[in-house]
């Protein structure tokens, strides 16, 4: 049986409010971060989930250990309220965002070096041709 647990939090990374969804399926770690501009909104955040949740890019996924363990439900209570204490993500979900912007530079570049060096060609084409047409005249 798979096990699939997700987790969104939601702090304030100076100058905005940012949302970590965390989504743990088969042992593995997939985070997608979301920025929000104004400190959200309950209703904001629900609705985030119910119509955006599909449409987000989460990283590749890194292995972390799934411990299932059952709790008390006060125990849960009292980790639940310690949770809203504590800013910031844990250190599995800051490797797999690292992991995805590294991902998303190495897209980038590719995409600027062949932009560029199509410009280039286009401009050796160009000149090629007018390098011709001035021997036509002669």
């Amino acid at each position: 049986m798979d096990h699939v647990s997700g987790k969104l939090t939601v702090y304030f990374d100076d100058p905005f409010w940012v949302g970590v969804f965390e989504r743990c399926e088969e042992g593995k770690l997939s985070v997608a971060k979301v920025t929000f501009g104004a400190e959200p909104k309950d209703y904001e955040v629900q609705e985030l989930i119910s119509k955006c949740y599909f449409s987000l890019h989460f990283s590749p996924a890194v292995d972390t250990v799934v411990k299932e363990i059952k709790k008390n439900p006060k125990r849960m209570q009292r980790y639940a309220k310690k949770q809203m204490q504590e800013t910031g993500i844990g250190t599995k979900s800051q490797q797999a965002l690292k992991l995805q912007q590294e991902q998303n530079k190495q897209e980038r570049k590719a995409r600027n070096r062949e932009k560029r060096e199509a410009e280039e060609q286009r401009l050796f084409e160009l000149k090629q041709q007018k390098k011709k047409e001035k021997h036509k005249g002669h």
